[in-house]
């Protein structure tokens, strides 16, 4: 009887030892096969090389010059987009903020409509937004026939707006595509920040002689930093890669990387450089990440 009693407890203990396994091996699973397994394959790509174009079967050969010859050739798109990226974060912040912080203290009966307008666009495709974006600036679209119509072409040609008349292929088109397809992803992340803060704090802060502009600095910014911070990252990250603006906004003659990338894998079958281009961009992605989260002071939001 004590001996059943003993076994039953021991079971009861490994059966609990085991549940939290049990319960992370899908995730853990699926984190397996479809990120480890692609970053490996990824990475023996990189270290691999072919003979010419037209040999599909790339060999392992520990080909490190993949990287630096990538650096060497596409040094400038990589700045290029990481310029482009912090363009359209820093100006989907401008953007975004005020928005969610009208959302979230002014919006009241109208919050759900309001975040649900935020949501709209991803109900279209990301490719038919960019081709609508396109339209737009197009040399006879409504927006420049507008610009042209109210004399302020001369003006948006000397800050650099313009360029040569038109606004498509030009980096302002690929800016601004990139702001306004990624906006979302700066304004949720915000919203929720701030839909967290107890609006008492405010009226708090007027009752210690602090105008609204002081009680902003030092209340709701602080608190507002992670959502700052996650709204930043979900739309540097993917702005930096993206290929899709760049191919119907931008100009064929600066390129970024992210339409490099698409055109050595798809187009020249160069699969080798086209992964050590993959990997260059995920390390620095990864260091400029790193080294936000430490200005920021949210270095635990990436631990």
């Amino acid at each position: 009887m004590v001996a059943t009693t003993g076994d039953a407890k021991l079971s009861s203990r490994a059966g609990a030892r085991a549940a939290p396994w049990a319960l992370l091996s899908p995730g853990a699973l699926w984190l397996i096969l479809f990120f480890i397994v692609p970053i490996a394959s990824l990475a023996r790509m990189s270290l691999s090389s072919k003979k010419s174009r037209f040999d599909f079967r790339a060999s392992f050969t520990w080909q490190w010059s993949n990287f630096s010859d990538a650096l060497r050739a596409y040094g400038g798109h990589f700045v290029r987009s990481f310029a482009y990226a912090g363009l359209a974060t820093v100006f989907a912040l401008l953007v975004g903020f005020p928005l969610a912080y009208v959302i979230a203290f002014r919006g009241g009966r109208w919050k759900s409509v309001l975040l649900g307008l935020v949501a709209l666009p991803f109900f279209t495709s990301f490719l038919l937004r960019t081709l609508a974006w396109k339209t737009l600036l197009a040399d006879d679209g409504v927006l420049l026939s507008a610009v042209k119509g109210v004399g302020l072409r001369g003006p948006l040609q000397a800050i650099g707006i313009m360029q040569d008349g038109r606004v498509l292929a030009s980096p302002t088109a690929v800016v601004g595509g990139l702001t306004y397809n990624f906006l979302p992803f700066m304004i949720m992340p915000i919203y929720v920040a701030l839909e967290r803060i107890d609006h008492r704090l405010m009226d708090a802060a007027n009752d210690l002689y602090a105008n609204n502009i002081a009680a902003f600095r030092r209340i709701i910014m602080p608190l507002a930093l992670p959502g700052v911070f996650a709204g930043s990252l979900l739309t540097f990250i993917p702005a930096s890669g993206d290929f899709v603006n760049d191919q119907f906004l931008g100009d064929a003659n600066r390129k970024m990387i992210g339409t490099v990338v698409q055109e050595r894998f798809i187009r020249n079958l160069d699969y080798p450089s086209a992964a050590a281009l993959s990997f260059i961009l995920m390390t620095l992605i990864t260091v400029a990440v790193l080294v936000y989260a430490r200005v920021l002071g949210t270095e635990d939001l990436t631990g």
